[in-house]
């Protein structure tokens, strides 16, 4: 009896510090239980060689040929669960690409941010600076995202079909300018009657074969 009374409290003092270790684990992420961001791409039990590619890993060979086909060896991430043809989980495919990098794929293979500040219409063609992201499922070497200069292509959602009615109709009045945001000239035309029908014929020229467009600096829709 006296050893258990002596043994007792010594029990529970190793039972705290073991709790309290346990307790501070669990806190500092050694069970975390968050599922990963990925996941939210990641379809639960599809076909893995499907699987978007933020949810595999693959050991890529830089060395293929460019614009061969080339088979990849990959493994799902962690909480990742596919199936084959056959509805069998896997943990380990393959899968077939093109040899290419990102930067290198077709235009309709990524998707680009927009820029709304510069001019679709100058000489020569402006460019801007984008940042291009490959669309999930498709899979190439490199980073997924990657900058690419493109030409202005941006629209405010003008018509080029309203634009040139106008300028036929209403374009002694400057009606077509102001319908462009051109409301200097449109004022030039108004005061001018067009500038007795010669300004009139030269827009209409103009807007009919694009010439002149929106003060935005945008394309026509």
């Amino acid at each position: 009896m006296v050893v258990v009374a002596a043994v007792a409290p010594a029990l529970c003092s190793l039972s705290r510090v073991l709790l309290f270790l346990s307790q501070f684990y669990i806190l500092t992420g050694g069970e975390s239980t968050e599922t990963p961001a990925y996941m939210m791409k990641c379809p639960s039990n599809g076909l893995c060689s499907k699987l978007p590619a933020d949810c595999i890993e693959c050991k890529t060979n830089y060395s293929c040929v460019y614009g061969k086909p080339v088979t990849f060896d990959c493994t799902v991430k962690p909480h990742v669960t596919c199936v084959d043809q056959n509805f069998t989980k896997q943990h380990n495919f393959t899968i077939n690409m093109t040899c290419s990098f990102c930067w290198q794929l077709p235009e309709t293979d990524y998707e680009c941010s927009n820029a709304t500040n510069c001019m679709t219409v100058s000489c020569p063609r402006q460019r801007y600076s984008a940042n291009c992201t490959v669309h999930d499922h498709v899979h190439c070497l490199g980073k997924r995202t990657f900058p690419k200069m493109l030409y202005c292509n941006w629209t405010g959602g003008y018509k080029w079909s309203t634009a040139l009615a106008l300028s036929i109709t209403l374009g002694g009045f400057g009606a077509d300018r102001f319908y462009l945001g051109q409301w200097r000239e449109g004022l030039g035309k108004l005061f001018s009657f067009g500038g007795l029908g010669i300004w009139t014929l030269i827009d209409v020229l103009l807007i009919g074969v694009g010439y002149v467009g929106p003060a935005d600096g945008s394309l026509y829709i």
